[in-house]
């Protein structure tokens, strides 16, 4: 090569041809972490239930925004691609890649899922919290979710939940057998030792369900939810609390294979918009409950407290529910552990501070004064 020729190739291999080599190198290595993906949702709420719709909303909204919009999940109400109580086996099939539901509903496949939303006499929603993304209940819970190809993370919370409607007065145990409720999955284990007769219905049928006398009772969420639904058109008697809800987490279920060949950046954009959603539902609970629940009264809601006696019973009959799951399935069992060691700590700490400025702040809204 002469000397004219190499300071030519330099030149170029300094400016131009570096940066074509920079070019090739570079746009496929930018274009592997930042692919064009687009997914779909099936959810287990309709649009009308637009908090925990809007748990799906928020999610996706926000995998979209922090990807440029290259990362889009589109959202399938309940019914329009699977039915309500079918969306883990639509993600486990790969039918949809993501599922917006609460884990509970497949209490028939293993009691354990039920850990993934709610137990009965379990955690408050900071203690899930606390359990989930600290002590590690997300690990935990996707240990066990291998077995039905489905990678989930908490996709919202609605907080403590009512005890539901009832045609009539609830004042001893006795006045709860023969009761058919509309109740879900563990719960429903629990509350049938007390002669209560479990149905498990989707949200969209209970109306229909109680308006006709299939069922007398019925609970759902909590007054933002239930004033929608209409329940106290057809029930006057409005429970609290609802003992085998103390919180009730949404869950984001993504199949296992799909979520896995995501690139890293992208799992973290999806870790860190489901916790998004998460905190998205439980703020927006906590606005429009207080709202719905004097729209309730002012109606003619009778709110009424379960008994103490009827709350011992049932925390007692729970206990022995959970003896007997736990003696023959030991995922059920190792989560439970996990569980109940995250409540003992979470109650000794919170009794101390939090509960008591509670009790002396929720004193003052009951006599006016905040």
């Amino acid at each position: 090569m002469t000397d004219i020729k190499r300071r030519k190739f330099l030149k170029t291999a300094g400016t131009g041809g570096l940066a074509v080599a920079a070019a090739g190198i570079a746009a496929p290595a930018i274009a592997q972490s930042a692919p064009e993906i687009k997914w779909r949702l099936a959810s287990s709420f309709p649009k009308s239930l637009d908090t925990l719709w809007g748990g799906a909303e928020t999610f996706s909204k926000a995998v979209a925004e922090m990807t440029d919009n290259k990362f889009q999940i589109q959202n399938f109400a309940a019914g329009e691609l699977v039915p309500a109580l079918q969306v883990a086996d639509a993600v486990t099939n790969n039918t949809v890649e993501v599922g917006h539901t609460a884990a509970y509903y497949y209490w028939g496949k293993d009691p354990t899922f039920s850990f993934g939303a709610s137990v009965p006499f379990g955690l408050n929603f900071r203690m899930q919290s606390a359990w989930m993304y600290q002590l590690g209940g997300i690990e935990l819970m996707n240990e066990f979710y291998k077995k039905f190809k489905i990678y989930a993370l908490p996709g919202g919370n609605t907080g403590t939940q009512m005890g539901g409607w009832f045609r009539k007065e609830i004042n001893t145990v006795d006045d709860l057998k023969g009761v058919k409720m509309r109740i879900s999955g563990f719960a429903g284990a629990v509350i049938a030792k007390l002669g209560v007769v479990p149905q498990q219905i989707a949200g969209g049928d209970i109306y229909p369900s109680l308006e006709k006398g299939t069922i007398d009772a019925a609970e759902w969420v909590g007054p933002y939810d239930d004033e929608k639904l209409g329940f106290a058109k057809v029930a006057k008697f409005y429970y609290y609390p609802g003992w085998w809800e103390g919180q009730t987490q949404l869950s984001l279920y993504f199949n296992l294979d799909k979520f896995e060949a995501l690139p890293k950046s992208y799992q973290a954009v999806v870790k860190a918009a489901a916790h998004t959603a998460n905190e998205w539902v439980m703020s927006k609970y906590d606005v429009l409950n207080p709202q719905a629940l004097r729209k309730l009264v002012a109606g003619g809601t009778q709110l009424r407290g379960f008994s103490e006696a009827i709350m011992d019973a049932s925390y007692a009959a729970a206990l022995e529910v959970y003896t007997e799951i736990s003696a023959k399935n030991a995922d059920f069992k190792k989560v439970y552990e996990s569980m109940k060691a995250a409540r003992g700590e979470g109650y000794l700490w919170q009794q101390v501070a939090e509960a008591s400025y509670d009790r002396y702040m929720m004193g003052l809204q009951s006599k006016g004064k905040i």
